[in-house]
């Protein structure tokens, strides 16, 4: 398999890229979106069978990188990683052609087991049936997490603006940003 990994954070690259080469795969990486347009260059007509997009790259946000990579790798499976998982973003990567989605720190076992031995649509198919609901609803704080999510991610990752539509400080917004999601 080739597997193209598009994420910041240099060390989980590197590590994640080790793990997957030992177990017999080759890895391209690319740090944002500029890297990842020459890299596509550079690789023009090699076949890439598996992305994994982290969701916050530096400047932007993975999703805004779904549409080209389902472009110009039409037949590879995307998983999308995060640090920050919301279920507004979750849907919205699946929606725009993620297979998966997975929470930060995610292991190579649970990386290669996300995109499975079926094709994307069948393994779509199956997770549908498989989706349990929870009984207990959400807590304030991870509604309040997930909007925030929602907003950002409408907002193209911009902090000012989203603060602005969530009509809050910046300052705020960055600290409520930088906690750790609520699980409930």
């Amino acid at each position: 398999m080739n597997y193209l990994l598009i994420d910041d954070d240099t060390t989980f690259t590197a590590v994640l890229a080790r793990a997957l080469s030992r177990r017999g795969h080759t890895v391209h990486s690319a740090v944002d979106s500029d890297t990842l347009l020459a890299l596509l260059e550079r690789l023009h007509g090699e076949l890439i069978d598996r992305v994994v997009l982290d969701l916050k790259l530096q400047q932007q946000s993975g999703l805004a990188l779904l549409p080209l990579l389902k472009e110009r790798l039409a037949t590879a499976d995307i998983v999308v990683l995060t640090g920050y998982s919301s279920i507004s973003t979750a849907v919205e990567a699946i929606k725009r052609g993620a297979r998966d989605y997975l929470c930060k720190p995610a292991g190579v076992d649970e990386i290669i087991a996300a995109f499975g031995s079926a094709p994307a649509a069948e393994a779509a198919a199956n997770r549908d049936e498989e989706i349990q609901l929870e009984s207990m609803p959400p807590s304030v704080e991870r509604l309040e997490w997930e909007h925030i999510q929602r907003v950002l991610s409408e907002q193209q990752g911009n902090i000012s603006a989203t603060a602005r539509a969530l009509g809050m400080h910046r300052r705020t917004l960055q600290r409520k940003l930088a906690k750790r999601p609520v699980r409930r």
